[in-house]
């Protein structure tokens, strides 16, 4: 069974590489950007029929929140049109897609958990593509599993948690926005998600939700990220309109996660904890 994975240096596709030795069962194919540019279609057909993979596992995609508002060409060509190649050769070589989304598709005006049917209203740029990939792979054929997930983080690339810490060795104190809530999720947690939904061999294909459980606002991500960390820092809570944005984040993104939980059965780790199996 050949898993095809794309980005793969990106936290994600570091994470997959991590965990890929507790599968023996699987050839795992990985990717960079350099070696697979998911926006050419020929380079796409190129690797697949070089390698022909059963399961592709798209985890490139373009990332930068404030950037993509000024551009918008480069993510669209990543997070839209690259998503709908994957999807056309899968689709060619009767290969399924694991395509991991965002909970930048909604608009955050929901005070309970988003769930697999609520209707996407992103408010920027990069939701927009992500969302667009989603229904351009839609549009293809039905073979695909739609991850969404968020605040996603790991040891590996760049992320909050990094950064965080990275501040904290040149700064005496932080602010840090303590009125938008979600979830951090561990990505080596979501790889590791990914591949059992590959090892179920179910045919339940569609829209998932995928996050660590619980919920937080950054300001208490950073603050257990330095306490699980050791670091003394002098940590200051924000409000949103302190530290304005080109991009609006969602105020609530919180995600469902009973869907994959019922139809996979993966059980799922408390954040809190999961952010203790990686402390730097």
């Amino acid at each position: 069974m050949v898993i095809l994975v794309t980005g793969a240096n990106g936290q994600l596709g570091q994470s997959l590489q991590s965990i890929s030795g507790r599968f023996p069962e699987f050839n795992f194919v990985f990717c960079s950007s350099h070696e697979l540019d998911i926006t050419n279609l020929d380079n796409c057909k190129e690797i697949f029929l070089k390698h022909k993979p059963d399961y592709c596992i798209n985890t490139a995609a373009y990332t930068a929140v404030d950037k993509a508002e000024t551009e918008l060409e480069k993510a669209f060509l990543i997070n839209t049109i690259g998503a709908k190649n994957l999807a056309e050769i899968c689709n060619m070589h009767q290969a399924t897609l694991l395509h991991i989304s965002t909970d930048f598709v909604f608009d955050g005006n929901k005070s309970t958990p988003y769930n697999e049917e609520d209707i996407p209203s992103p408010t920027g740029v990069y939701g927009q593509t992500k969302l667009d990939g989603e229904k351009a792979i839609q549009s293809v054929f039905e073979n695909y599993y739609i991850i969404r997930t968020s605040w996603v983080y790991s040891q590996f690339g760049n992320n909050f948690m990094k950064t965080m810490l990275r501040l904290a060795t040149e700064r005496d104190s932080l602010s840090v926005v303590n009125d938008q809530t979600g979830t951090p999720t561990n990505a080596v947690d979501l790889a590791n998600a990914l591949v059992l939904i590959i090892k179920s061999k179910k045919e339940d294909y569609g829209i998932y939700n995928y996050s660590n459980e619980g919920q937080c606002s950054w300001y208490d991500f950073a603050k257990k990220i330095f306490e699980v960390n050791n670091v003394k820092i002098n940590l200051i809570p924000i409000p949103t309109t302190s530290f304005p944005t080109p991009a609006k984040r969602p105020k609530y993104s919180v995600l469902d996660k009973s869907k994959i939980k019922r139809v996979f059965g993966i059980q799922i780790n408390n954040w809190e904890d999961s952010l203790k199996k990686i402390a730097i």
